[in-house]
């Protein structure tokens, strides 16, 4: 579980070419951490106990830069979150886990295939639940540095869930981002959300039995506003001629409104009534459009990458029965090769018009970008990105 869209810089590939002085280093680190931690309460015996485990494990800072759901082109993320290996388990895991899921959505109001789909894009239905020790990796991702604040109050809340009797030691493995069990919660998230389903005591999200992750996960999902019996995203069809400056989340109308402009669901059928949406192009008006609601935000709290959320609504739309994708995705997402993309983004940077990473994804923020450069040119405001724009942005 990843609550914030990561950004990888050289200074980590740095450590994996220095190991000495990094465990030098390191080691200074975690004396230091280890009086912050007893400041903070914890026992000098949970101290001493997981002391031997707050070693330097290098080799996870590479893996750090290559989550998928920012490495992988959205077609090739896609195509593998809602894969035949992957719907045959879910089915599976939806018929096996029916009683429980069943229970859990009546409680929480959260679909069970969209939980089946978190678990099954964490964990793989259970089965990749993570090997690494969660005290190292955690330690590591602190003292690298980037967020050195996010990942020590993460592991002060491990020790503490240690020192509570919650897990044991043994038992605190996971990803190498310090995510843990059948739904990959960080430390701090599962001493929010863990739930004891099952009633024997102890929110246990490590074991093989997955309830008490996926009650936990619903939970967490309520927490964050999910709205019962609601989509979080739907493939829609724009009609010849409309208007893309209408687009982005910015822009939610009621389904009314859209109706009106033309827009329908991709392979018919009205848009739900009730919640207001609004549409995203990830990869321009050639390829998927997809209306996103109140719920797609909730998935986007649990990871913050829209593929992820996309990923995760479309998997739980196949579980329950739902077709591919209708839309096809384009060899040049908007129009413009990835070298042009990729210079789009650098050209409004540079005039002072943050568009992110230059790594030819065009997403929201890079249409916020082109939006304030198009105000402060006095243009009419589309966020629309092109080869036009790329020109004028360069001749000037």
């Amino acid at each position: 579980m990843f609550l914030t869209r990561r950004n990888f810089t050289a200074s980590a590939l740095a450590f994996t070419a220095t190991a000495g002085g990094a465990q030098t280093g390191f080691d200074s680190w975690r004396a230091e951490f280890l009086r912050k931690a007893a400041r903070a309460g914890l026992s000098s015996a949970t101290l001493k106990a997981a002391r031997p485990a707050l070693t330097f494990a290098p080799e996870i800072l590479p893996q750090d830069a290559r989550q998928a759901e920012v490495a992988k082109p959205l077609q090739t993320y896609l195509a593998a979150a809602a894969g035949s290996a992957r719907l045959r388990a879910g089915r599976q895991a939806l018929k096996h886990q029916r009683k429980t899921l069943r229970i859990i959505e009546r409680r929480f109001g959260v679909q069970k295939e969209v939980l089946t789909a978190i678990w099954g894009l964490e964990s793989a239905y259970g089965q990749l639940r993570g090997n690494r020790p969660v005290l190292s990796t955690l330690a590591t991702l602190a003292y690298e540095g980037r967020r050195r604040a996010l990942f020590e109050a993460e592991l002060i809340a491990a020790l503490e869930i240690l020192e509570a009797k919650q897990a044991r030691l043994a038992q605190m493995r996971g990803s190498g981002a310090g995510a843990m069990g059948h739904t990959q919660f960080l430390p701090s998230t599962y001493q929010r959300y863990g739930t004891d389903f099952d009633g024997n005591g102890r929110a246990d999200i490590w074991g093989d039995d997955p309830a008490d992750a996926l009650a936990s996960t619903a939970r967490l999902l309520r927490a964050e506003g999910w709205v019962k019996g609601q989509p979080s995203a739907l493939e829609v069809v724009l009609p010849a001629g409309f208007d893309l400056a209408l687009s982005g989340r910015i822009f939610p109308r009621s389904p009314g409104a859209w109706a009106a402009l033309g827009v329908s669901r991709a392979g018919g059928g009205p848009l739900p009534a009730g919640q207001s949406g609004a549409l995203i192009l990830p990869v321009g008006p050639k390829g998927p459009v997809w209306m996103i609601y109140q719920n797609f935000h909730v998935l986007k709290t649990y990871n913050y990458a829209d593929s992820y959320a996309l990923a995760i609504g479309h998997l739980a739309d196949r579980l329950a029965g739902g077709g591919p994708l209708h839309a096809g995705f384009p060899s040049q997402p908007w129009d413009m090769s990835d070298t042009a993309r990729k210079r789009l983004q650098q050209r409004l940077t540079a005039k002072g018009f943050d568009a992110g990473p230059a790594d030819g994804v065009i997403g929201e923020k890079g249409r916020a970008a082109i939006r304030a450069y198009e105000r402060a040119s006095g243009a009419r405001v589309t966020g629309v990105p092109s080869a036009a724009l790329l020109a004028q942005l360069t001749e000037r």
